[in-house]
């Protein structure tokens, strides 16, 4: 038999709702917009290790609540609500962690907002023209994030337990922003790769 023969007949993919179409985002409803924080302190230094990172959270959460109007576009209601009545350590803000990742030799703040025990609100902070301004905003299951080289990771489980499902954001110059770069399966549960684990959240 002819491996032409023995081939599956290729068949062409059928559209489903050709005519129906999302609508833009209106200005301020979109997530990966490079938006600046208001109601913070400016930061001469252009370094984010000078600003309190609770307060920065605190206060993008609100403008975007303010924005969003119910709507969870850009901020989940559990999150901001959460948000809007915790203080200090009550608040569901993961531990800051300070990284280069625009290559100009000053950090950016990396944290998260907990909305439950599974889904979380990433959010990514660096400092332009002295103003605090959020690069990154990213709901997800965070199984895990890694920093490396400019590189931030977001590694998020799928729908199947073989594959995590890997965003790799990178600095934008010109947009001014982390924007997404590839988004790859990784197969690190995969039977045959047992002992050795995917790769865990900080790593």
């Amino acid at each position: 038999m002819h491996a032409e023969e023995s081939a599956a007949p290729a068949t062409t993919p059928l559209a489903l709702w050709e005519d129906t179409h999302p609508s833009p985002p209106t200005p301020g409803q979109s997530a990966g917009r490079p938006t600046p924080v208001p109601g913070v302190p400016k930061i001469p230094s252009g370094d984010m290790d000078q600003a309190v990172p609770l307060d920065v959270v605190k206060a993008d959460v609100a403008e975007d609540a303010r924005k969003d109007r119910g709507s969870a576009r850009l901020v989940h209601p559990v999150a901001a609500r959460k948000m809007a009545a915790c203080s200090g350590t009550a608040c569901p803000v993961r531990e800051p962690v300070l990284h280069d990742l625009t290559g100009d030799g000053k950090d950016e703040l990396i944290t998260a907002v907990d909305i439950d025990g599974r889904m979380s609100e990433l959010r990514v902070y660096t400092v332009k023209d002295q103003q605090v301004t959020r690069v990154l905003s990213r709901r997800a299951v965070l199984e895990g994030v890694e920093v490396a080289a400019g590189h931030l990771a977001v590694r998020e489980p799928t729908t199947n337990p073989t594959y995590v499902s890997v965003s790799d954001y990178v600095w934008d110059e010109k947009r001014g922003g982390m924007f997404l770069e590839e988004l790859s399966l990784d197969t690190c549960r995969a039977p045959e790769r047992q002992g050795s684990p995917c790769p865990t959240e900080g790593t």
